[in-house]
């Protein structure tokens, strides 16, 4: 067990290294004697913390030539594995279309389910966005909530598996943006919690298709401004 939490400790210890240093995405780190000396335990102890970090999907071993950092994201971040993905512009693009094709279905289904409760749970999640916004406070935990309450009022338990890849979606696309779309946020939200509230399918998937519209058209306005400065 003493070993075990040994392990763990060092994987964290080499993570941090590799986000220190910082090693890119494909590069090769220091052997095992050589991270054995640099955190002062034994190679076995460094074996087993590089098996957890595999694990993870942070690194990876080529058969004769080393170990390989492979991501910087661990996979219990990243559900979606796209931690590596340099093109983060067009990354948000297929996220927030992917979100177009499945959040305005969760509203719907959310219109159909909601109890009360949950109901009212929304609508203060809505409210702290909004108050976030007006303070010119950071909102994305909130913005996250927000969605993935959305997803617990569907009462489908696929569906909130379904959350870590929404949450993924919200974070990439704050990210990419920078929190453009404040009011057009405050609107939207509100609207899709009105429909919600009165149980109007029609009117949950309407209000969170103009959500998703809004994130999308701010998304490929960014993308045209950053060809336009690269010409």
């Amino acid at each position: 067990m003493k070993n075990s939490h040994l392990a763990e400790q060092v994987q964290q210890q080499i993570y941090e290294y590799i986000l220190e240093k910082p090693f890119a995405i494909g590069e090769k780190i220091p052997n095992e004697f050589e991270l054995a000396e640099k955190f002062g335990v034994g190679r076995s102890t460094v074996r087993e913390a590089v098996k957890l970090l595999i694990s993870r999907g942070i690194l990876s071993v080529r058969q004769g030539s080393g170990t390989y950092v492979t991501s910087t994201t661990p996979a219990d971040q990243d559900p979606l594995g796209l931690g590596g993905e340099k093109d983060k512009m067009a990354l948000a693009l297929d996220l927030a279309e992917a979100r177009l094709i499945l959040e305005p279905g969760i509203a719907e289904q959310a219109a159909i389910h909601a109890t009360k409760e949950q109901i009212e749970a929304l609508q203060k999640i809505c409210e702290s966005v909004e108050k976030k916004i007006r303070a010119g406070e950071d909102y994305i935990e909130e913005d996250i909530a927000f969605h993935r309450c959305v997803a617990e009022c569907s009462g489908n338990r696929v569906i909130r598996q379904l959350v870590p890849i929404i949450d993924s979606a919200v974070l990439m696309f704050v990210d990419v943006t920078h929190q453009q779309l404040k009011e057009e946020t405050i609107l939207t939200h509100q609207a899709v919690v009105d429909a919600i509230a009165l149980h109007d399918p029609v009117g949950a998937r309407s209000a969170m298709v103009m959500h998703m519209t809004f994130n999308r058209r701010m998304i490929q306005k960014s993308m045209q401004k950053e060809q336009s400065s690269n010409d």
